[in-house]
């Protein structure tokens, strides 16, 4: 039997879901529900991570602060987690993480971008406290490539490295070959964090466990943008079933599904056709709002833009190239 840590983001990334207008009271509620069940990370925050509020990508019902100290007192055995991505969040919001008791900080980066995490996760091996360090988008780069920057990530001060399957474009077989380059590279833990744009979220999240991956993400009933993530409380007993330990109360688990369903979400997410689509091409399911809205004023197959933007190899924050790639649909044209 081999252990496999369960990383539970439903508190941060759930919030592209909702944009990011999780209240105090429900993070406070499933944060309780979570810790009930032995969950042994809850990791907390703007979908977009620490310091990301904001007009461009949505203002939070509550602040960093306020979302961090409630959490904080929410917890009594699960550690508390935040995520920051370099150029919305600073080496302050770190600091500020780290004085409410943040336990565990992963820096997310685009997949061959790691210099970026450098600093970052410097500072906070300086202040003893747990440093992750995840690849965005992976898709975009090959196995060989993953592995590099995963052991630069290690080298910047990684305690722990890995992949998110940003788009949900992978494929078991995909994960196994990523998954198995970054392990024979490093020598600390390896995440995998998987979406479910292509309905393959538990089956890659198995097939990470099997590969190696020590750490593996999963999100209440699914919930995040699009197709959601892994969902959690099916993860869990499939990983049991496969011979992995996850010390997870299983009646706990889905007390907590049930919390985040009746109090998180005003439903489930579903695989829809523009999930199916993203993954496909791709691209973020997060730009599924933007872009239905772009397509209707215009006109023009948000299917088509999806995959148009799936050719110009947009990624999160890109959001800019929407209004590119729909005006060159109108055209009759490509996108530059």
């Amino acid at each position: 039997m081999k252990t496999v840590v369960i990383h539970d983001p439903t508190l941060r990334d759930g919030q592209h879901a909702v944009r990011h207008q999780l209240t105090a009271a429900a993070l406070r509620g499933y944060a309780e529900a979570a810790d009930a069940a032995g969950v042994p990370v809850v990791e907390v925050g703007h979908g977009n991570g620490l310091g990301a509020s904001s007009l461009q990508v949505g203002r939070a019902a509550v602040s960093d602060d306020l979302m961090l100290s409630t959490v904080r007192e929410a917890l009594r055995h699960s550690r508390m987690a935040a995520f920051m991505l370099p150029g919305w969040g600073t080496s302050d919001d770190l600091r500020k993480a780290i004085g409410h008791g943040t336990d565990v900080i992963r820096i997310g980066v685009h997949c061959t971008e790691t210099s970026l995490a450098e600093r970052h996760l410097d500072l906070l091996r300086e202040r003893d406290t747990e440093a992750h360090c995840v690849l965005m988008m992976s898709h975009m780069a090959t196995p060989d490539e993953l592995a590099e920057h995963a052991a630069r990530a290690v080298g910047y001060g990684a305690e722990a490295v890995g992949i998110m399957d940003s788009a949900g474009h992978f494929l078991p077989q995909d994960v196994t070959a990523r998954i198995g380059a970054i392990r024979a590279a490093v020598d600390v833990p390896v995440i995998f964090h998987g979406h479910n744009n292509l309905g393959m979220a538990v089956a890659n999240s198995v097939a990470a466990a099997q590969a190696g991956a020590g750490i593996i993400d999963g999100c209440a009933r699914g919930f995040g943008a699009g197709a959601g993530n892994t969902q959690l409380e099916v993860l869990v007993p499939v990983l049991e079933r496969t011979g992995f330990v996850t010390g997870i109360d299983l009646y706990g688990l889905l007390d907590a599904a049930e919390f985040a369903e009746r109090e998180l979400m005003p439903a489930p997410p579903v695989t829809g056709s523009l999930s199916i689509v993203s993954g496909l091409a791709g691209v973020f399911s997060g730009f599924k709002h933007e872009v239905l809205q772009q397509s209707q004023r215009a006109g023009v197959d948000p299917r088509d833009v999806f995959f148009e933007l799936g050719r110009c190899q947009a990624i999160a924050g890109q959001e800019d190239l929407i209004p590119d790639a729909v005006a060159a649909l109108s055209a009759g044209e490509r996108a530059v």
